[in-house]
């Protein structure tokens, strides 16, 4: 992600979740395992001076969040998940920009192809 080089940075690496996720008719029946990378830009330098978890984002409840929506939202693309998560992620105070990457781990395709993945990255100010 093109930030300025002002920004701090949080990575959440390899979160897994078994959803419902696609638009063949398997896989909004059964759900299968996608793999999430999420950067979380946000001016860190208060909560490096406090010590104070309330000065920083809370990665533990960032990842529950993107966790319940890849649950609840049963998306058919993943741009409309990686989107979902990234509008949630912006509400958190100090987060200025979220770069979202969700892989899915065995996409249903007849080729020998390990993942294909998406990544979205959005500004507080869009």
């Amino acid at each position: 992600m093109n930030q300025q080089s002002n920004s701090d940075c949080i990575q959440l690496r390899g979160l897994r979740v078994v959803c419902i996720v696609g638009v063949l008719p398997e896989e909004r029946e059964r759900p299968q395992p996608i793999e999430l990378d999420i950067d979380i830009y946000a001016d860190l330098s208060v909560a490096g001076k406090s010590d104070d978890l309330t000065d920083t984002v809370d990665y533990g409840a960032a990842a529950e969040a993107a966790t319940e929506i890849c649950l609840s939202s049963k998306a058919e693309l993943l741009e409309h998940l990686a989107q979902r998560i990234a509008d949630q992620l912006l509400l958190l105070t100090p987060v200025s920009a979220v770069d979202i990457t969700i892989k899915k781990i065995r996409p249903p395709i007849p080729l020998d192809i390990k993942t294909a993945a998406v990544q979205v990255v959005r500004h507080t100010d869009e």
